[in-house]
């Protein structure tokens, strides 16, 4: 119950920054923290009784699931639906979508848990520092009040800004640049700093993102936006491939239609080529790996129970396609069957690297029923929703299956708290996705709402559907060069020494730049700068406190955001 409140509290900012950047955060840390505080406090008081380290567990893997529903489709296909076909969803009937998409991921998870956890033993390395960081917190002592505290006063200082500056109707400050260029066609056009969006925003939420991803991700999120914002778009303009929006206002959305095709081809082949290479490079490598420093207690699960869930699951996957879409049995069939094997490759590939490979596996789908059903876009976008989310959730109990593992938890007690968290997630989730964005096709790919995930997923959905003609003048070309540059560096990052993968510049990164607003790549520059710095100068302080001082800025500044939207509705 505790993880399931929690969780519902979480969701909205997972959201919320899923549809402002493409982006989530990892909840499991937060709902540890917030867990023992309010426990902590319970005990004190005469109000309840010690809260034990397993206890927590099971709180974290609710609250987790829950904040991890965003991954079954609010942050991409259903929104890219709703632009393609105008097919928007009710609050039961996406409320339901999600669950069922879900409870995939889980029954996957818990049928690989014996291999993965027992027999191969790979590391999953955000379920250990989620172990490990529970077991500081559960020491007793002041380290674990000092996060808190400290996690309270950042999201406190992060809402109150969003707050001041929605309040004041303060946007991007843009320098007084601007610039006449003749188009090919001989007019003249007055091109400023502010219509391209080159500026920095007074928001702390994508500063806390960098400081999160890093600095190799900041400087590609930087040099992303310069090539993209400061090169590519005044050139689009130049040749008269994107005509400008009349007035001083940002021409994030014609400029972003013709900019979204170099950057989904970037972030598309990068992830598919890491994700190739990744996989021939499990398959000739011999997995015995031990986690020696931490006791393992084995505990297999029982697979009839398993067998039986794995049919249920099946069915409930089908009839949703087939009842709410559309999509024939068959793909629908297909579809379940796809999800499954494609989430058990993400669960090895986070098991791996930590990294879970939803946009890469979700371009797998969509490429499959390209072939299978071509033209569909329904099906195209809505059977690659189960593969991705599936994927996500499998992952995301996976990393929480390690920590248990690592505490002797009981895993049966996690796969239960982990189905109650995605209902609760489920209900949030669809709501605050309801109230934030009423209306998709007017809302979303803006500058206010860049939904850069939405706009890649489209965009793949439209070159299947509608051929190359789909594609505005020049971009065939940006598609061309993206593409060699994708797979150039993905390559290059996964034969390089450890040395230099840390400067090779990421090419999903760069990707992600060309299709949200340059305020916000400046933004998480200068979150992963700081981060650098204060890392370089108080390593000890940066290993403990950083992350809690990002995840305050990202949780402050989404609440912030959905209880303004809220606000807004009711008024």
């Amino acid at each position: 119950m505790t993880g399931m409140v929690i969780g519902a509290l979480l969701t909205p900012c997972n959201v919320y920054s899923g549809l402002k950047i493409g982006w989530t955060f990892n909840m499991s840390v937060a709902a540890g923290l917030i867990g023992f505080a309010f426990w902590t406090a319970a005990e004190r008081s005469g109000f309840g009784r010690p809260w034990g380290l397993r206890e927590n567990n099971i709180n974290q893997t609710a609250a987790s699931a829950a904040a991890s529903i965003i991954a079954a489709g609010l942050a991409a296909p259903i929104p890219a639906l709703a632009l393609l076909t105008g097919q928007t969803l009710s609050f039961y009937v996406l409320s339901f979508w999600l669950i069922v998409v879900s409870l995939l991921g889980i029954v996957v998870a818990a049928g690989l848990r014996n291999q993965l956890l027992l027999r191969e033993r790979l590391p999953f390395p955000s379920g250990v520092v989620t172990a490990e960081t529970m077991g500081e917190i559960h020491k007793g002592g002041e380290e674990a009040h000092a996060r808190l505290r400290l996690l309270s006063f950042t999201a406190a200082l992060s809402a109150s800004l969003k707050l001041l500056v929605t309040r004041l109707n303060v946007g991007p400050l843009a320098p007084g640049l601007q610039a006449t260029m003749t188009t090919e066609s001989g007019r003249n056009i007055s091109v400023s700093a502010s219509n391209l969006g080159l500026a920095l925003d007074p928001s702390l939420l994508m500063v806390g993102f960098g400081a999160i991803a890093g600095l190799r991700i900041g400087v590609s999120m930087l040099l992303g936006a310069v090539i993209a914002w400061g090169g590519l778009a005044p050139l689009a303009l130049s040749y008269g491939w994107v005509q400008p929006a009349d007035g001083d206002a940002v021409w994030f959305a014609p400029l972003v239609e013709w900019l979204l095709w170099p950057g989904a081809t970037l972030m598309v082949t990068a992830s598919l080529t890491a994700f190739g290479l990744s996989m021939i490079r499990m398959a000739l490598q011999q997995r015995a790996q031990r986690m020696d420093d931490f006791a393992v207690q084995e505990r297999p699960i029982n697979m009839r129970v398993l067998l039986a869930a794995f049919v249920v699951v099946l069915g409930l996957s089908v009839t949703a396609q087939s009842t709410i879409f559309s999509i024939g049995l068959f793909e629908a069939v297909i579809a379940v069957l796809l999800s499954y094997v494609l989430a058990v490759v993400a669960a090895r590939v986070s098991g791996e690297t930590a990294i879970t490979p939803i946009g890469a596996l979700g371009k797998i789908t969509q490429l499959t029923f390209g072939a299978i059903s071509p033209g569909n876009v329904t099906a195209n976008l809505m059977t690659a929703n189960v593969t991705g989310g599936a994927a996500g959730q499998c992952a995301d109990l996976m990393h929480d299956l390690r920590t248990g593992q690592l505490i002797g938890a009981t895993p049966s007690f996690q796969i239960v708290a982990q189905v109650f968290g995605v209902l609760a997630g489920a209900f949030v989730a669809a709501l605050t996705y309801l109230v934030l964005i009423p209306d998709p096709q007017a809302q979303l790919i803006t500058a206010e709402w860049p939904a850069p995930a939405v706009a890649t997923w489209k965009a793949v959905a439209e070159v299947l559907g509608e051929g190359l003609e789909a594609m505005p003048p020049g971009a065939i070309s940006a598609i061309v060069i993206a593409a060699i540059v994708g797979i150039g560096l993905a390559v290059a990052e996964a034969f390089a020494s450890e040395t230099w993968q840390r400067v090779i510049p990421s090419a999903s990164a760069i990707g992600l730049a060309f299709v949200i607003p340059a305020w916000n790549a400046f933004s998480l520059f200068l979150g992963a700068a700081a981060a650098a710095v204060i890392a370089r100068l108080y390593p000890e302080w940066s290993k403990r406190r950083i992350v809690v001082v990002a995840a305050g800025f990202i949780v402050g500044e989404s609440l912030a955001g959905v209880i303004g939207a809220l606000v807004s509705l009711a008024g």
